[in-house]
């Protein structure tokens, strides 16, 4: 046992660390600088376990963060992402030893980010991966502490604003953008893309009048219909990616459109404008929801009230209705 290089050129990683009565871990790496990293990693952290005898881990919260990398994270499709918010809050944190970290000192955290004008939202999110990145470590034996998140009930988060663009606005966002820009802002438009999913498009997942998102947020592969007009723009070569775009100068066009954006939505008002669109023209909420992707109806919910016919008993059935009229 110890590293085996495979007949597809990776690296196997094959330790009990404590003995043959100990746990066999068995790890597959692509470069075998990984393996030798995470062999090490391994065998120094079984040692220090000898002698610990107790819950208390004085890591850094860095440190903890570079093993759920190493024995988790890595191998996650949005890992490198999720890596990058991570690190983030430990920052926010100041890096802290780990058995120094507790619910009150979170919860204080938490107060200050709420102070310093950061949503609730945001605030829960990250310390959703902060939990899973104890819970991880938790269940693959490399923590012996608690999870200092458990029992941190979520901050109350408020519905966020959006808006969608008007028909006006559409027209100027096209004219405004050419090449792979425009391409980018009708396919979000005309199929309530992400701009992770439309952006990462290639040539193969367009076939026959059907788009198929395969990079979702959620994990799970969409198809959505689009016109012969809209295939024939976007669909530019027969293989490969489709569009080369930089985020950042699209957002700076679409905020020329639209200067009054909320905060954080940028090209996420494409796909508003989309579901909006969709309900104000009279779609079908459950088709909606299915062309988007959401999970539950419920996330659907949200663009109900732009149905023409939404609550429109309130005019009829008013008690006035007869005294004042239509």
């Amino acid at each position: 046992m110890g590293i085996i290089k495979q007949e597809d050129g990776r690296y196997l990683v094959d330790l009990r660390p404590k003995g043959i009565s100990g746990r066999r871990i068995r790890r597959i790496f692509q470069r075998k600088s990984e393996a030798v990293a995470f062999q090490r990693h391994v065998q120094a952290h079984a040692e220090s376990l000898e002698w610990a005898g107790g819950p208390s881990d004085r890591r850094l919260l860095s440190g903890l963060l570079d093993a759920w990398w190493l024995l988790h994270g890595q191998t996650m499709e949005n890992g490198a992402t999720e890596r990058r918010h991570l690190q983030k809050t430990v920052r926010h944190l100041g890096n802290l030893p780990v058995n120094r970290l507790n619910r009150k000192m979170l919860a204080a955290h938490r107060s200050d980010r709420l102070a310093a004008g950061i949503s609730a939202a945001t605030i829960n999110r990250d310390l959703y991966r902060l939990s899973g990145v104890f819970s991880t470590l938790i269940r693959l034996g490399e923590l012996r502490c608690g999870n200092p998140c458990k029992g941190l009930t979520p901050l109350q988060e408020r519905p966020p604003a959006m808006t969608y663009l008007s028909r006006q606005e559409i027209a100027a966002l096209l004219q405004t953008m050419n090449g792979d820009d425009r391409r980018v802002a009708l396919l979000c438009l005309s199929t309530g893309a992400r701009w992770s999913e439309a952006s990462t498009l290639h040539a193969g997942q367009v076939i026959n009048g059907r788009v198929t998102f395969l990079k979702t947020k959620n994990g799970k592969k969409r198809t959505v219909p689009v016109s012969p007009a809209v295939e024939r723009e976007i669909k530019t070569c027969e293989s490969g990616p489709l569009f080369s775009v930089d985020y950042e100068r699209f957002c700076r066009k679409l905020r020329e459109v639209k200067p009054d954006l909320p905060r954080g939505q940028a090209t996420h008002v494409l796909r508003h404008t989309f579901a909006s669109w969709f309900m104000m023209n009279g779609g079908n909420i459950l088709a909606l929801q299915r062309i988007m992707g959401h999970a539950s109806v419920r996330q659907t919910m949200a663009y109900a009230h732009l149905a023409p016919d939404f609550l429109q008993e309130a005019i009829t059935l008013n008690p006035v209705a007869q005294e004042v009229g239509p």
